[in-house]
């Protein structure tokens, strides 16, 4: 099976999620400059009607005159005095209309000018339509004065028209640019639009990428599944395989053994006085030979039943397993004249015979490697310690730390990750006797109840075993391994 590149996960959400984000900006874009683009127009469309309503105040500014005009024209023709009613409305109105353009130039410099201007002529013109109201028909200076108020007004005239070409040209100009406004709008939208439509249907491409890279690792994982599944079994079977191997070589392979030695011993016994020193010899090396045998087989046989006979663990007093080891070793003990040290020592969650066989090992060794010219010594301490002081332990639970201790050959700490594997020895079987398993089943014991077993020593300077074994057994210890190679140890 192929096996996907472990950086591809990682890239296509990254791609993704740079895909969505830009989406957000571009409608976040889009709308910001909607927002703006529709201000924009409303700002334009706003000056075309106030373009719109200055043309039209201007209008009627210059209608108010022209009644004040015509009135004043009737009023004198006929002295009649209903012809003032429009010019007195007019003089009324005129302020009001004026104010009100003025208001409507308040952005335009150039135009608050010509309403200045307009506002000076129409003065001049209501002056003038003033003092004609006050002269006869057929006074001399009526002619004159008709005369200038005609100028005046076709002066005001002139200025209004002015003005309201101007408004009008504005007016044009405000239209394009309110049409253009309301055009780059619609163009920019769009443009964000189609741009975000694309940014999502790659996004959707990676994502749906994404979708089916996750699918075919989750059928592979699948298949690994089963596949591990199957070697499960397989491991299974071979177990017990080797669990009907240990129970053949505990029974049928003893009973031969139980009869060399039987008969060994009664060939001795009952005609060693005609052996030669050879015969002797070689009668000690059957019964030896198979003695050695018997022991290889039964520590063969308690080193496989470790991890695949599962027992419970259940509070076990350290010191009461201790001191049986010690009573069990008492004549050894004081035939090699050891001075024995043994401080308090907790009670903890355990399989009691596993720790039954883990410290009579560690006893054992420190009783057999022992220097032939110093008092051997045997210490054994304890201390609560937590998971952080070891590597590999969990670091939110209690531990204990049991150290056995002697004084005896040592060893170089080169071998240390040799001396936990099965029928590993520093030393011949002449110097020391042994089988090789004794501490492979210590690392063992360790393994299964989740702790963890070091060794500190040097030549002739003596050995110290550090055991670490939780406190309690919780739940989420068993997650973790308890193969034989868990906490391997390399040589230095």
């Amino acid at each position: 099976m192929r096996i996907p590149n472990r950086f591809a996960p990682r890239l296509m959400n990254r791609r993704i999620t740079l895909g969505f984000i830009s989406a957000m900006v571009l409608i976040a874009s889009g709308f910001a400059i909607s927002f703006y683009s529709y201000n924009k127009y409303n700002e334009d469309t706003q000056r075309v009607r106030r373009t719109y309503e200055a043309v039209a105040a201007i209008q009627e500014v210059l209608s108010l005159v022209k009644d004040v005009e015509t009135s004043s024209r009737g009023y004198v023709i006929t002295r009649d005095t209903t012809y003032l009613e429009p010019y007195r409305k007019a003089l009324q109105l005129l302020p009001g209309q004026l104010k009100q353009l003025q208001t409507l130039y308040n952005d335009n410099q150039n135009q608050v000018r010509n309403w200045l201007e307009l506002e000076k002529l129409i003065q001049r013109k209501l002056e003038a339509s003033g003092t004609r109201l006050e002269i006869g028909i057929s006074d001399k200076k009526n002619l004159a004065v008709s005369k200038e108020s005609k100028r005046r007004m076709d002066v005001l005239r002139r200025h209004a028209a002015m003005m309201i070409t101007t408004e009008q040209a504005l007016m044009a100009m405000r239209n394009h640019q309110a049409e253009r406004s309301f055009r780059n709008t619609l163009l920019v939208v769009f443009a964000l639009s189609m741009l975000t439509f694309v940014v999502l249907v790659v996004s959707y491409r990676l994502l749906e990428q994404e979708l089916k890279w996750r699918q075919q690792n989750e059928d592979q994982l699948r298949a690994y599944e089963a596949q591990l599944k199957g070697q499960i079994r397989q491991l299974e079977a071979s177990n017990e395989e080797l669990e009907r191997f240990a129970f053949v070589a505990s029974h049928d392979l003893q009973e031969p053994l139980r009869k060399i030695q039987s008969f060994a011993n009664l060939i001795t016994d009952r005609y060693g006085n005609l052996f030669d020193n050879d015969s002797t010899m070689f009668m000690g090396k059957i019964s030896t030979s198979a003695e050695r045998m018997s022991k290889l087989i039964k520590d063969l046989l308690n080193f496989s039943r470790i991890s695949h006979h599962q027992e419970t663990f259940k509070p076990v007093q350290l010191s009461e397993i201790i001191q049986r080891i010690l009573d069990d070793q008492e004549l050894r003990i004081k035939g090699l004249d050891v001075q024995v040290d043994i401080g308090p020592l907790p009670a903890i969650e355990a399989v009691a015979s596993q720790m039954d066989h883990l410290f009579n090992n560690l006893i054992s060794n420190a009783l057999k490697f022992i220097r032939t010219d110093v008092q051997p010594i045997l210490r054994i301490h304890s201390r609560s310690v937590g998971g952080k002081a070891y590597e590999g332990l969990s670091p939110d639970l209690r531990y204990v730390e049991i150290t056995v201790e002697d004084n005896g050959i040592g060893f170089d700490e080169k071998y240390l990750g040799h001396i936990f594997k099965v029928f590993q020895r520093l030393h011949g079987k002449s110097a020391f006797e042994g089988t090789g398993i004794g501490l492979a089943i210590c690392k063992r014991v360790v393994v299964y109840h989740h702790g963890y077993i070091t060794a500190h020593s040097q030549p002739n300077k003596g050995t110290t075993f550090i055991v670490v074994l939780p406190e309690s057994q919780s739940l989420q210890n068993y997650d973790r391994p308890t193969s034989a190679e868990a906490y391997s140890y390399p040589a230095s």
